[in-house]
C-alpha cells in the first residue's frame, strides 16, 4: 500500500516512517519532498497518481483547501495529521465522502515519539484499520475522540499551556541558577523545551486555539486579587474544596 503524503515537514516525515505503507511525499518544497523520501525510505510523488491513502500533513491554516486540492487522489483513505480535527474531519466529509476517513494527532513532536495520539474515526474501515495497527506497532498509544473533545483540550494543554510557558519567560529575568526553587527550575527547562523549536508551529497553534485569551485573563485576576480571592484562585486551582 502506498500513502501520498502531503507536507514534507517532521510530522510527515513522523507519519511515513510510523505506518505499514510506502509513503509517497509531495511538497511546495520540491527538495523537502525529496529530503523526506530520502530520510525515510519512500519516493517522490508524481503528477495526476493517485494513491490508496493520503495523508495531508501540513499546517493547520492549509489544512482544509489542501484536503480539497487532494481528495481526488485517494481511492481508498484519507487521513490527516495537522493538529486540529473540526475543520479537517468537516473538509474530508465533505470532499471525500466515499472514502475512509481518520484524523490523527499525535501529542508531542517526533523526536519525543511514541506517545499519545488522539483518533477520529469518522468513516473508519481496513484501510485505516492498518494505518493504525502501525501506529500501535511502533509503540504508539491511540485513543479515540469527537473533534469537540479534542480541539476543547487543545485550547488547554496546547494554546494555554504555551503561553503560559512563554508569558513566564518574557515577564522574568535572566535569575542565576543558584537562586532557581523547584517550581522556577521546571518553568525554565519548559521554556528551554518551547523556545529550541521551530516558532511557526507555535504561532499556528495560537492561531488554530483560544486558550492563550483564559491564560491572560486568569492571569489579569491574580494580580488584582486580594488575599481573600487569592486564597480562593489558589485552592481551584489545587482542584480543591473548602473543608
Amino acid at each position: 500500500m502506498e500513502v501520498l503524503i502531503v507536507g514534507a515537514g517532521a510530522m510527515g516525515r513522523w507519519f511515513g516512517e510510523s505506518v505499514d505503507a510506502t509513503p509517497v511525499f509531495t511538497d511546495i518544497d520540491g527538495d523537502a519532498a525529496a529530503s523526506a523520501a530520502d530520510a525515510v525510505g519512500g519516493r517522490v510523488a508524481a503528477p495526476d497518481e493517485t494513491y490508496e491513502v493520503v495523508c495531508i500533513a501540513v499546517p493547520m491554516s492549509a489544512a482544509e483547501t489542501v484536503i480539497a486540492e487532494y481528495a481526488d487522489r485517494a481511492t481508498e483513505a484519507i487521513v490527516d495529521v495537522t493538529g486540529a480535527m473540526a475543520g479537517p474531519v468537516a473538509a474530508m466529509e465533505t470532499h471525500a465522502p466515499d472514502l475512509e476517513r481518520v484524523s490523527f494527532h499525535p501529542l508531542f513532536a517526533p523526536e519525543n515519539a511514541p506517545g499519545n495520539v488522539a483518533i477520529v474515526a469518522d468513516s473508519p474501515g481496513p484501510v485505516t484499520d492498518t494505518l493504525r495497527g502501525g501506529l500501535a506497532m511502533v509503540g504508539n498509544e491511540l485513543f479515540e475522540t469527537t473533534p469537540e473533545e479534542h480541539d476543547a483540550a487543545m485550547n488547554d494543554v496546547q494554546s494555554g499551556a504555551h503561553a503560559a510557558v512563554l508569558a513566564y519567560a518574557l515577564a522574568t529575568e535572566d535569575v542565576p541558577e543558584r537562586f532557581q526553587t523547584p517550581i522556577s527550575g521546571g518553568l525554565e527547562a519548559l521554556v528551554e523545551q518551547m523556545t529550541g523549536n521551530n516558532p511557526a508551529v507555535y504561532s499556528e497553534i495560537q492561531s488554530a486555539f483560544d486558550g492563550a485569551k483564559d491564560v491572560a485573563a486568569v492571569a489579569a485576576r491574580i494580580a488584582n486579587a486580594d488575599d481573600e480571592e487569592f486564597e480562593r484562585l489558589y485552592r481551584e486551582a489545587g482542584r480543591t474544596e473548602d473543608e
